[in-house]
């Protein structure tokens, strides 16, 4: 299968500075969440998506599937979270350096949100490993290196993975092993 750049940088926009360095582990749900992109082989050609994870409990808070790699899909990624999450100011959104990222519309979104923008170093995948990791499992547990017969059906499929099985049922070794959603309500609950 032909590789499928993903990442591609424009010198002239400004790049966040790396305010995670690896440090993937934060002390609680919404300080913390990490994105990226990816590309899934159809019948009918590519569809991308894009996620964004919390990393305190892997959980998927965003997503976007689409046709083309521009911003308004990474936007439209990023506002789910929001929307659905509805963090306070002062949560660091870590990516990459793609131009979808580096846009101005995307750092303004960040910006207006009270969040602060933070991006991986040049070439450097360890710096996104949680995101990268979770393309893994997707592909390998959801894909098992097929391709899906159209869009519509991987549309399907993906929905299906990572709202009903990876935030729900499937476990990680790095939570205890469970859920990432049983894991923030068994969080919420010693909190409370």
């Amino acid at each position: 299968r032909q590789f499928r750049v993903t990442t591609r940088s424009v010198a002239s926009r400004a790049v966040a500075a790396n305010l995670v360095d690896r440090n993937f582990w934060p002390p609680a749900a919404n300080q913390i969440w990490a994105s990226d992109l990816t590309y899934i082989a159809t019948g009918e050609g590519w569809l991308y998506l894009a996620v964004v994870l919390d990393l305190y409990s892997r959980r998927v808070v965003g997503w976007s599937m689409g046709t083309r790699l521009t911003t308004d899909l990474v936007l439209r990624a990023f506002w789910m979270a929001v929307l659905r999450r509805k963090p306070g100011a002062g949560l660091i959104f870590h990516s990459d350096r793609g131009s979808q990222y580096t846009s101005g519309a995307f750092s303004n979104a960040v910006r207006s949100c009270g969040y602060r923008q933070s991006m991986s170093r040049k070439a450097n995948v360890w710096d996104n490993a949680p995101c990268e990791s979770h393309f893994k499992s997707l592909k390998t547990e959801l894909m098992g290196g097929k391709a899906f017969g159209s869009r519509a059906e991987a549309r399907r499929e993906i929905f299906e993975y990572l709202e009903a099985f990876y935030n729900r049922v499937r476990l990680h070794s790095s939570l205890g092993y469970r859920p990432p959603h049983e894991y923030e309500q068994i969080s919420e609950a010693m909190s409370a």
